[in-house]
């Protein structure tokens, strides 16, 4: 344990006197660390010995102690390889394995590992690296392009390709997401709470999109209004000066 906090403070820049604790109380339990900054909870550590092989089981202790706190993040590590788990609160709670460095194999001339040290350091947290890296990740993942692949908007957009090849044949946009979905896309990207969490995200930012394209539309038809009200009045003025002349 003494390594590691070590490590946390000399390597990732952590006050090892006020960002680190060790055995974090959590309803009556207790997790080996856990880091905070500006006095809030951060994540969760779980700590193996050295030699010891780390499985994905292990950071299950972990992760049910940072469900409790509402805590996003879990490190697991024995010293050498370090793990970083991002909860997804759903049911049941799970954790996404989101990046691992082995400090074994490192290479210090490396861009890619010296990209994995930081967003472990103090500094990628405050600067918010890991989720921004986190976000990346999931935008690139198989089940989020499967997602978006299937979405109305390229399914759609495939349509109108498609008849510009074969224009003397009528394709339905849901003949081409069948096809894609049961014989493009592999059917374990489609199913599961990962796709299912993926096609919720899609579908909010379409809905997302289509309010402000309707909130546009309505501006301009509002501006449109005002235009035409004006120039009415205009036109109306200038009919009573030229009545007026005439009297």
């Amino acid at each position: 344990m003494t390594i590691i906090v070590d490590m946390l403070a000399e390597i990732f820049g952590y006050d090892k006197y006020s960002e680190i604790t060790s055995e974090h109380a959590i309803r009556g339990t207790f997790c080996d660390l856990a880091t905070k900054l500006d006095g809030n909870l951060q994540a969760l550590i779980e700590v193996k010995a050295v030699g010891i092989e780390l499985k994905d089981p292990h950071v299950k202790q972990a992760v049910d102690y940072a469900a409790n706190q509402g805590v996003d993040w879990v490190l697991l590590t024995n010293g050498v390889e370090w793990r970083i788990y991002k909860l997804t609160f759903a049911k049941p709670i799970d954790a996404e394995l989101v990046v691992s460095i082995d400090f074994c194999g490192l290479n210090a001339k490396s861009d890619k590992d010296i990209e994995a040290l930081y967003l472990f350091a103090k500094e990628g947290w405050l600067k918010s690296a890991l989720g921004e890296y986190h976000n990346q990740k999931q935008a690139l993942s198989r089940f989020f392009l499967g997602a978006m692949v299937v979405s109305d908007t390229i399914v759609d957009t495939i349509r109108r390709e498609l008849r510009k090849v074969s224009p003397d044949v009528r394709i339905t946009s849901e003949e081409i997401r069948q096809v894609l979905t049961t014989e493009v896309i592999k059917r374990e990207v489609m199913e599961g709470d990962k796709a299912d969490e993926a096609r919720r995200k899609i579908n909010r930012v379409a809905a997302k999109v289509a309010r402000a394209k309707a909130a546009r539309s309505e501006a301009a038809t509002d501006r449109s209004d005002s235009t035409s009200g004006q120039e009415a009045d205009a036109e109306s003025k200038a009919e009573s000066v030229v009545a007026g002349e005439d009297n």
